[in-house]
């Protein structure tokens, strides 16, 4: 049977899995949510001795039922190739009795690349199994590392373009230079005067433009995104959390059944609601664990019941967690409001006029499965210092405020379930960030750059070739723009 998808604003306007890939945001600026979500159609026992490529078939199948089996087993083995350079795709590496879920081991080096290595493949598929004759222009924000790993993906597939906006000096040099380097004939960039909020609002509203929209049809071009806002990018990261448990099992970390705590390091809330939708598809999770930096508006939410975006706006050490509008908290609202439309609606619309909303006792109520916590600037350097130091294992900043959380949380509760922690990118990503917390005295004062061959050297680990590459690469991107102008923006770029 087809599983059909909604929007969370209106039950009333529905796709195909194909069709909500294809358009990435429901026509009233709703989310595309499954109708029901799926129980997981193999046994925990025979996740044991899965690939990650078998695995990912298992489960994407479940929710993306109007692809043949032919056509989705062809998107997974073209996207989780040699591109990636371990062979079980998604490593686990343990540290004391913390299990890290290496999740940047793609051509961009992060954990973006888990699903935009496959998005393309699903959209391609789609736009030919649904009759679209159309060039379609993916259209994207980022925080640093959608961006690249989008581009990556999408550079040069026929029938696409792509348009990435970042915030200029939101990012890390290492983030930017990959981003401002990327070849593709298809490929454009662009740094905008502002925060990701503001590149992310941007995005929305360009995607919400009924006007826009008919002029681009015209032209023979049409809008979809390959930010977690797309259905297609949420679905392959349930994949790693399943993957993860059957790999534990495997190696006799857990025993069948036994539940694990996830911390997850999030900003725009995808990644661990791909982690949510993993435990109700029946993998054994405890707890949630939300982790935030500085900009912990969503740690606030979960303490509050308001999600309030009315505050200073941080600039950290890990900035694709720079962000105050957790787009994908909306599919949780709607999960824990009755999955009524209605309320969800209203609840965006007064974050948009009022910048918060407040759910009520039932929803919060509904909550439980989830813990919150964050780390301070100082805390997460702490952290990526102290594990150096320990266990000589290195981490990226963004990892080390979620084991910041983890740790703190076990503090807190004495919960002794056994966690895994997202680690969502390599530390070759955030250099100067990592090897200043390692020892600022001998680090702190070197250009970022510089400091490449010192983490070669201290990790034991070999610069990936994501870095080498953009070292003596040549920029092609030098497209800037103020937020207020990104519509004029994109019609310049496709000659509108």
């Amino acid at each position: 049977m087809n599983l059909q998808y909604m929007s969370t604003r209106n039950p009333k306007i529905r796709a195909t899995a194909s069709q909500a890939v294809l358009q990435g945001l429901a026509g009233d600026g709703g989310l595309f949510v499954p109708e029901k979500i799926p129980a997981l159609p193999v046994s925990l026992g025979e996740l044991k001795g899965m690939t990650y490529q078998e695995t990912a078939y298992v489960v994407m199948k479940e929710f993306l039922t109007d692809y043949t089996e032919e056509e989705l087993r062809s998107c997974i083995a073209r996207a989780y190739d040699s591109k990636f350079d371990t062979e079980d795709i998604a490593p686990i590496s343990r540290v004391d009795d913390t299990y890290y879920l290496e999740l940047f081991h793609g051509a961009t080096i992060a954990f973006k690349d888990m699903a935009l290595s496959i998005l393309p493949h699903l959209m391609t598929t789609a736009a030919k199994k649904n009759g679209v004759d159309k060039e379609i222009v993916i259209l994207t924000a980022t925080s640093g590392d959608t961006g690249k790993a989008a581009m990556a993906g999408f550079a040069d597939v026929e029938g696409t373009r792509i348009i990435v906006f970042y915030p200029k000096g939101g990012v890390s040099r290492v983030q930017e230079l990959q981003m401002v380097t990327q070849k593709g004939n298809n490929v454009d960039v662009v740094a905008i005067h502002g925060n990701f909020d503001n590149a992310q609002s941007g995005v929305k509203e360009l995607f919400g433009n009924r006007e826009l929209a008919e002029k681009l049809a015209a032209e023979g071009y049409q809008f979809s995104s390959a930010n977690s806002i797309n259905i297609g990018r949420l679905v392959p990261q349930i994949v790693y959390y399943v993957y993860a448990y059957g790999k534990l099992l495997e190696n006799g970390e857990i025993q069948e059944g036994e539940k694990i705590n996830i911390t997850v390091p999030t900003g725009n809330f995808g990644n661990i609601l791909a982690a949510c939708y993993a435990k109700h598809m029946g993998l054994p999770v405890g707890k949630l664990i939300c982790a935030s930096n500085e900009n912990k508006v969503l740690f606030d939410f979960f303490q509050t019941g308001t999600y309030d975006k009315n505050r200073e706006f941080m600039l950290t050490t890990s900035p694709s967690m720079d962000i105050l509008v957790s787009s994908n908290l909306e599919r949780l609202i709607y999960q824990i409001c009755g999955r009524d439309g209605e309320v969800d609606a209203d609840l965006m619309g007064q974050l948009q006029t009022e910048g918060k909303y407040t759910i009520t006792d039932a929803m919060r109520e509904q909550l439980s499965d989830f813990a919150a916590g964050y780390a301070t600037e100082a805390e997460t350097a702490d952290m990526i210092r102290k594990t150096y130091e320990k266990a000589g294992y290195v981490m990226d900043t963004h990892t080390a405020v979620a084991a910041h959380v983890c740790e703190q949380y076990k503090k807190d509760t004495g919960d002794t379930t056994k966690c895994l922690v997202a680690s969502t990118a390599s530390p070759y990503k955030f250099v100067k960030s990592v090897l200043t917390a390692i020892d600022e005295k001998k680090y702190g004062q070197k250009e970022e750059l510089e400091l490449l061959p010192d983490l070669e050297q201290i990790s034991g680990v070999e610069m990936p070739g994501a870095i080498r590459e953009i070292l003596d690469a040549q920029v092609r991107h030098s497209r800037e723009c103020d937020a207020d102008r990104m519509q004029e923006t994109v019609e310049e770029i496709l000659g509108l």
